[in-house]
């Protein structure tokens, strides 16, 4: 196992920069998948097909 030493321990202030680096990188992670779908989705046309009954 190993110990709990006072070297393996970071400030406050290391946490949340690292947290926020993550955060950062989540988000432009998220807008990368999700943006491309919302464009697709968009481009679809009104009303494939069209009416029949027409």
């Amino acid at each position: 196992m190993k110990k709990n030493n006072d070297t393996d321990k970071i400030t406050r202030k290391e946490a949340i920069s690292k947290m926020g680096k993550y955060a950062a990188l989540t988000a432009v992670g998220t807008f990368v998948i999700l943006n491309p779908l919302k464009a697709q989705v968009a481009s679809l046309p009104a009303d494939p097909g069209g009416n029949p009954f027409d």
